[in-house]
């Protein structure tokens, strides 16, 4: 578009450098400095300007609360399962929120009703606490899990009484087996420690009647054919013992039902006794009596927290546990 001629043309035209001056008199201050600036050098400019940009429309405030926790972190808190089997769950469709379907950035609130598979699930239960971590020394006899069809003593009986959530236990022992079993109440930290993935260390001492020749320690460490699969131990030491008793302590990093026991029945060799000594970096406390447990300090629980690759946010930090959940006589430190 082309501009008007002014209408005299003889009129005098305006001294370009004192109009420029006049225009930087009345510009705003930061325009000012902008143009007073240097062009390289160091000045007075800044690399990064403190200007906030300013709000559209679309734009989230990151100051503004979000209600409510996202599904798969509240169901795996819960240990119903991990957050990536619940994302995928939800993906698949088999998780409902109020009757509809969701998506995995959908966020649970008070009075939402939440089903599984059709299953009710009562969420609330898994809300926020502080995370918990037992030792408890399995005896041989118990069995790991909530009810035994059979009556047979069960070890969720010898656990402290929680007021929200309910006890994980990190693996399990079989009903011969005794020794070191983690029990905690935060699933998250459950499933890290337990995924394959993962492939946390488990160390075993083991009783087997007679002698083992080399080549088969030789072997059973390079690997042997079981029903499931190929398996092998890790590290096989041998640990003493007189008579026909010999005792060794292995190293696995899976947790295949009864891998240890298969594993020397593949050879021919009987286990007469099998106690769990070590779970990554958690050892059995050589004066915890069976049936007793200990409690994680909080700093033993940073350890742990970081050993299964999580962030000290994803467990509530709050004051030791009351002795009043914990039976007397039980519990020792």
């Amino acid at each position: 578009m082309r501009s008007k001629k002014p209408a005299n043309s003889s009129q005098k035209q305006p001294n370009n450098k004192k109009a420029s001056k006049r225009t930087e008199r009345t510009a705003p201050a930061g325009e000012r400095h902008k143009k007073a600036a240097p062009r390289g050098g160091s000045g007075t400019r800044k690399p990064f300007s403190e200007t906030k940009p300013a709000k559209t429309p679309n734009m989230i405030d990151a100051n503004q609360p979000v209600e409510g926790e996202r599904i798969q972190k509240v169901l795996a808190r819960g240990g119903v399962g991990s957050r990536r089997e619940i994302e995928r769950w939800i993906e698949e469709g088999r998780i409902k929120l109020n009757g509809a379907d969701v998506s995995p950035g959908a966020r649970l609130k008070a009075g939402d009703f939440l089903q599984i598979n059709g299953r009710v699930v009562h969420w609330e239960k898994f809300g926020q606490q502080p995370a918990r971590v037992l030792l408890y020394h399995k005896p041989t006899g118990e069995v790991v899990t909530r009810r035994d069809p059979e009556g047979r003593p069960v070890i969720f009986a010898q656990m402290p009484k929680l007021d929200v959530g309910r006890w994980i236990a990190v693996g399990r022992l079989d009903i011969n087996t005794s020794g070191l079993l983690l029990v905690t109440n935060n699933g998250e930290l459950a499933n890290r420690l337990m995924h394959p993935s993962t492939a946390v260390e488990r160390e075993y001492a083991v009783r087997i009647l007679g002698e083992v020749s080399d080549a088969t320690m030789e072997k059973l460490k390079q690997g042997v054919e079981l029903e499931d699969g190929k398996a092998k131990f890790d590290d096989i030491q041998f640990a003493g013992g007189e008579g026909a008793n010999k005792w060794y302590h292995v190293i696995v990093t899976e947790g295949r039902n009864r891998l240890v026991r298969r594993l020397w029945e593949s050879q021919e060799v009987t286990v007469s006794r099998l106690i769990r000594l070590r779970y990554g970096p958690v050892v059995l406390p050589e004066r915890l009596k069976t049936q007793n447990f200990y409690e994680l300090t909080d700093k033993e629980l940073d350890l742990l927290f970081d050993f299964a690759g999580m962030a000290r946010e994803e467990r509530t930090v709050a004051a030791e546990p009351e002795a009043k959940n914990s039976k007397p006589g039980r519990r020792q430190r």
